[in-house]
């Protein structure tokens, strides 16, 4: 049994690793702050089925408080650090807050690591680090120095900090770049829940750009398979950092993204088309070689089946009668 800790272990995807952490027989300590960016009350939903395992105990903390975290660490402690600002377009309003908590954030997690003596960390990076300079499909050897975003830049910058301090602090990190995430429980701001919430209410779609912009969809079960084996991975990897993409393999243009959703809710939407939006890259696909020979990793939800499996819990959620 691994014990193992978790920040942002109320989000979309750290709720869902708890779970599975969980299920595999591990205890599991979440840490999380409630960021405001979307209802606490969501988060503690993500929360509910975790909380009545007894292998589990939440602490509300946020990362920045080095001595919070360094309490719950021993030196066989996992870290699967995720907590952290998301959303490119908010990250250009507020490029302080974000350095903050993805930079400053994870400077603390790995601080409390080296006074724990714990070693083992996975990071929840992003496909955004590639930026729109990196030739398609994205290779993990890119040297992925020209982001576009703030976001993009905090997440590139703490893969480079963890690179200094891990042959310092003896530190085995797997720095996971997780590409366009969907699922249940998906963040509301993301497109594919925005999109359906506006379907639902008979609202316009706001698309920018003309269409032809695309993503490399990963349905959450397969990023969390992904991040189960970097968690095993860590056991017997050498001191260092190694980036890993979390990717579906498949880009998928924003316009059929929009047919999809619209078909899977059986709903035809008002779309009124925008200028592309600052911050945005044109394309984002995971080339899965290194992951695979290292973690094992390929995706086994298509888009579709993806889509399908969101548009089921979306209509649970937002009690949608058919």
């Amino acid at each position: 049994m691994n014990r193992v800790l978790v920040t942002g272990a109320a989000g979309f995807i750290g709720s869902h690793l708890v779970e599975a952490l969980l299920s595999r027989g591990d205890e599991v300590v979440g840490l999380d702050s409630f960021d405001p960016l979307y209802p606490r009350a969501d988060k503690e939903a993500n929360l509910r089925e975790s909380r009545a395992n007894p292998r589990f105990r939440f602490i509300e903390a946020d990362i920045l408080a080095t001595d919070a975290v360094a309490a719950e660490l021993h030196p066989e402690t996992i870290v699967v650090h995720l907590a952290a600002k998301a959303g490119v377009r908010p990250s250009i309003q507020d490029p302080v807050g974000y350095a903050r908590a993805n930079v400053s954030g994870t400077a603390s997690v790995a601080d409390a690591m080296r006074r724990a003596r714990a070693t083992r960390l996975v990071f929840g990076s992003s496909s955004s680090v590639y930026g729109n300079s990196t030739p398609v499909p994205f290779r993990e050897d890119a040297p992925a120095l020209e982001p576009v975003s703030p976001y993009a830049a905090t997440k590139r910058a703490g893969e480079l900090l963890l690179l200094a301090l891990a042959p310092l602090w003896g530190l085995k990190v797997a720095a996971l770049r997780y590409f366009t995430v969907f699922g249940p429980r998906q963040r509301p701001d993301l497109a594919i829940h925005a999109f359906a919430r506006r379907m639902l209410r008979g609202e316009t779609l706001p698309l920018f750009g003309d269409g032809s912009q695309a993503r490399d969809y990963t349905y959450v079960s397969d990023i969390v398979a992904g991040t189960l084996a970097a968690v095993d991975w860590t056991a017997t990897a050498p001191v260092g950092v190694e980036p890993y993409n979390l990717g579906g393999n498949r880009p998928v243009l924003l316009r059929d993204m929009v047919d999809a959703l619209s078909a899977a809710l059986e709903i035809e939407p008002s779309v009124e088309w925008l200028p592309m939006q600052p911050g945005d890259v044109q394309c984002t696909y995971a080339d899965l070689t290194k992951s695979q020979a290292a973690l094992g990793f390929w995706p086994r939800v298509g888009f579709g089946e993806g889509i399908e499996r969101f548009v089921e819990w979306c209509n649970v959620r937002y009690a949608r009668q058919h």
